[in-house]
């Protein structure tokens, strides 16, 4: 409390906008790399439900999701750089509008 006013002053307790900020434009990165890899891994063939012994049709609805589960591993291990490049430019790009 100000001994003048008699008004508080109130204590900056949350992190700095721009923190928080940077961590939304590297998780979208990520997400993105993430993406771009699934589709990779797609492409490639990984996940696809063999001729033989298959899963059925239940394997080829999920096989998506351990696709884009396998990608963002990737990620989360280092990836192949896509989201550091792809942060950097959106973070430009945030630097130059605000």
């Amino acid at each position: 409390m100000d001994s003048i006013s008699g008004v508080s002053h109130p204590v900056a307790t949350h992190k700095p906008i721009a923190a928080d900020q940077d961590k939304a434009l590297w998780d979208a990165a990520k997400e993105l790399e993430a993406s771009f890899l699934s589709e990779m891994l797609k492409s490639a063939g990984i996940g696809k439900t063999p001729d033989s012994f298959g899963g059925g049709i239940g394997e080829d609805q999920f096989a998506s999701f351990l696709r884009q589960e396998q990608a963002r591993s990737m990620v989360d291990s280092g990836g192949i750089g896509l989201a550091q490049s792809l942060f950097e430019a959106l973070k430009e790009r945030s630097d130059a509008q605000g």
